[in-house]
């Protein structure tokens, strides 16, 4: 353990001791703001999967905080740049290296807060960055904006709890680094996917760098405080070590063998991250370090849950992935991470990494097929037959070993690809600014610009896509399963068609406030559709819908209807864009009756290019019907309809009604 004063190095003191593979030893008269780092001896034997090098500074991989900045310099490598990986670097790498912090977290397990649980069928996500979300915030102090304090300001939270949302997930917070070959190009690790230190907020979102501990709990508290519940993307597929002919940082310094997955030859790295390196999680340690930091997450920074980047990586064993890998076993018997959302991104880049479904009961998952069905959908590439499952929760994907709706989280957009307005603007991604020739980002995006390649002043295509627009964000908030927005897209951010801004920590990331103002009515919409959400328990049922007929109840929990107001055919299902979803809350079997559980809905879609009349179905019971949403405008006349009126579905539209039984 080598000590530091600034950055001179005052004392080495070897760890004496070692237990159960760990080396340790104590040593007195330590306190908080203490800055260290370890040098590791033993051999540099990269074709037995040692890169032990004591001349290279390293990360403690448990450190709460680190103080400076990591400086890309040759003698951070554990070989000779210029030479193969075989050779051996003698330089020191200290005055390089940012330094790990002792901060005084003594007692924070003790003053863990009243939990903050969104339970899972109210939930609403909201996916921000720290950073991106305020830096233009003009109701966050400047001083403040892009920072852990900047998120927790008041203005801030006042808006999110607004939108009716009940959940923020922040992207990656951890302790990053920024690759070299962006820092090259003048451009930064934006997203912060390459962790090097799973224990520490990373510093630079904070106001005060040396405060970062305490900032990002005061943030939590403050979120908390407003009702909502923090989720944290966290990257534990990979380091920001890359592969082997990566820098000496952290962990290949400390046992190489242990924390990656080698190739058989242990010279080379097993690369199913698309990242250079795996972590690997057949390793009982690495297991550790990994739930450790999750429990840490939980107790001692009291966030509410974890989004796991490549998740399929953390269940991967040497045959492959397994749900009954050690790692998810693990997080299932834990007693602390029982309690909180566990959600998988269920792909990585190895062989058979895309596991959507598989995950086991407990997990949600981001559910990628609803969002490219729901794409084509409103494009008029997908039928009926494909939209009805993924308004159900892709039972077809889910209902298995006593999963529920919940587990399948349903976006139509996230970080990664083109934001909510860009989708409907742009044919092809515009990555130029990204220096890598538009060659990066997705190029498969499922979107339509209407007629014109980005903004337009034609009146007509600004009207189409504000009604797409509008027909996304109903669609995911109006069908079953835990739906996810990102900000800014309820009131049309823009990427300028930048659908891979991970490197740009600039204003094309940043959300624009201004639009905000430029669209209110935009806002309003997305309110309501969470509010309605929340009235009517029949749009988040706690269990998988069921199309049979109940002989008891004489009804169905879910029918679906053709334009002729009879039930669908075959020829409806395989080539028709226009249908619709009768949910009936009447038809609950088991439970508890809630308010508003009993509303019977009538979702009617057209995703053609054609208006249709719709004949509107009669209901057991009688009633007439509500119009109380549709994307054809900004508002919805809410007017009444009776059984066997012909309603007008334009092209592309989505209408919501509501029966209204007759009294007496």
């Amino acid at each position: 353990m080598c000590i530091f004063d600034g950055d001179t190095e005052t004392a080495r003191i070897e760890l004496p001791e070692y237990t159960d593979q760990v080396w340790h030893g104590y040593l007195p008269h330590v306190g908080p703001g203490t800055r260290y780092g370890y040098r590791v001896h033993g051999p540099y034997a990269p074709h037995e999967g040692h890169r032990f090098n004591p001349n290279k500074l390293l990360l403690d991989p448990y450190a709460r905080a680190y103080d400076g900045e990591f400086v890309w310099d040759h003698a951070c490598f554990g070989y000779k740049i210029g030479e193969d990986d075989l050779s051996f670097d003698d330089r020191d790498s200290a005055r390089f290296m940012p330094k790990c912090l002792i901060v005084d977290s003594t007692g924070d397990p003790g003053e863990r807060p009243a939990h903050v649980a969104a339970p899972w069928d109210r939930t609403v996500i909201y996916e921000a960055h720290v950073k991106g979300f305020t830096k233009r915030h003009p109701g966050v102090p400047e001083h403040l904006r892009g920072s852990y304090a900047g998120f927790g300001a008041k203005p801030v939270l006042d808006y999110i709890k607004s939108l009716g949302v009940t959940t923020v997930e922040l992207m990656p917070v951890q302790m990053f680094i920024n690759d070299s070959n962006l820092l090259e190009r003048g451009l930064v690790n934006y997203w912060g996917y390459n962790t090097i230190g799973f224990f520490a907020p990373d510093p630079r979102y904070a106001a005060n760098p040396h405060e970062s501990y305490q900032e990002f709990r005061e943030m939590i508290a403050r979120l908390h405080d407003a009702g909502l519940e923090v989720i944290i993307d966290v990257a534990y597929n990979h380091t920001a070590e890359g592969n082997e002919r990566g820098p000496t940082l952290s962990f290949r310094g400390i046992d190489n063998l242990s924390y990656y997955r080698l190739q058989q030859d242990k010279r080379y790295y097993i690369n199913d991250t698309g990242t250079g390196n795996t972590l690997n999680l057949s390793e009982a340690r690495v297991i550790q370090l990994v739930t450790d930091s999750l429990r840490y997450w939980v107790e001692h920074m009291h966030v509410d849950g974890f989004r796991f980047d490549l998740g399929t990586i953390l269940a991967r064993e040497p045959g492959g992935f397994t749900n009954a890998s050690g790692f998810l076993k693990a997080c299932c018997q834990d007693p602390i991470l029982g309690t909180v959302k566990l959600i998988a991104e269920p792909w990585d880049c190895g062989p058979g990494g895309y596991q959507v479904g598989a995950f086991p009961p407990g997990w949600g998952e981001w559910n990628d097929r609803f969002r490219d069905t729901v794409r084509d959908f409103w494009r008029a590439h997908a039928s009926a037959g494909a939209m009805a499952p993924r308004l159900c929760a892709s039972p077809d994907i889910y209902n298995h070993s006593g999963r529920k709706p919940w587990a399948s989280v349903n976006f139509i957009t996230a970080h990664d690809g083109f934001t909510l307005n860009d989708l409907v603007s742009y044919e092809g991604r515009h990555n130029e600014a990204n220096g890598e020739n538009n060659n990066d980002g997705h190029s498969d995006n499922r979107s339509w610009n209407w007629g014109a390649e980005g903004p337009t002043d034609n009146v007509d295509i600004k009207a189409l896509r504000m009604r797409q627009i509008r027909n996304f964000l109903a669609t995911l908030l109006l069908s079953q399963g835990t739906p996810m927005m990102v900000a800014g897209d309820e009131f049309g951010r823009t990427q300028h068609g930048n659908n891979n801004a991970y490197c740009q920590d600039n204003e094309t990331s940043w959300v624009d406030w201004t639009l905000r103002d430029a669209n209110p009515d935009l806002v309003r919409f997305v309110r309501r559709l969470t509010e309605l959400r929340r009235l009517f328990p029949v749009l988040r049922s706690g269990r998988f819908l069921s199309g049979d007929f109940s002989e008891h109840l004489n009804l169905r929990e879910v029918s679906w209807i053709a334009p002729t107001g009879g039930p669908m055919q075959q020829g409806d299902w395989d080539g028709g864009r226009c249908f619709a979803m009768l949910l009936d809350g009447r038809a609950q079997r088991t439970g508890i009756r809630k308010r508003g559980q009993e509303a019977t809905l009538l979702l009617i879609f057209n995703g053609g290019p054609d208006a249709v009349p719709f004949t509107l179905p009669p209901c057991n019971g009688g009633g007439v019907w509500r119009m109380v949403l549709d994307t054809a405008a900004d508002h919805a006349e809410e007017k009444v309809l009776l059984v066997g009126d012909a309603l007008d579905m334009g092209p592309q539209t989505l209408k919501l009604l509501l029966l209204i039984q007759e009294q007496g």
